[in-house]
């Protein structure tokens, strides 16, 4: 089942167990999916690794915003954004660790044949496809800094 139709099954099943967090998330999550699906060039469908990028996105934001509230010693406003987080990352696939991230890392400079920063760029292409929605972009960057460096 594509991510679009779980969503909407997934709204008429908070829908029936009053859960508003949940409901208002992923109404909001269809919203953009439908504003994806419409946009030009899009001919009206939407694969499900663009949806993943546009939950990854979401989810970013949230916790952005949730960061924001706390500086402002908002935590209210903060906890609420965490728990539509939450909701939006339970679509995304599991992110990897640290560790899985350095073994691939590893594998793409030996293959690559990387030497020093001057071909992070290279590594980092490959690496940010790979990993796509898997593991955050800076925590990719980081790393390959430390191996190249």
């Amino acid at each position: 089942m594509a991510l679009f139709e779980q969503v909407s099954n997934d709204i008429k099943e908070a829908m029936k167990a009053r859960d508003k967090v949940r409901l208002e998330t992923l109404r909001n999550i269809k919203k953009v999916f439908i504003e994806a699906k419409t946009a030009p060039g899009a001919n009206d469908t939407l694969e499900d690794a663009a949806a993943l990028k546009i939950l990854a996105k979401l989810a970013k934001q949230g916790k952005e915003s949730a960061a924001t509230y706390v500086q402002q010693n908002r935590q209210d406003l903060a906890d609420d954004e965490l728990a539509q987080v939450a909701v939006i990352e339970e679509y995304l696939p599991k992110q990897l660790s640290e560790a899985e991230i350095e073994a691939v890392v590893k594998t793409i400079i030996a293959d690559t044949g990387a030497q020093g920063m001057k071909d992070m760029g290279k590594v980092m292409g490959i690496a940010s496809k790979q990993l796509a929605g898997k593991a955050d972009g800076r925590v990719i960057s980081g790393i390959v800094k430390t191996l190249l460096a």
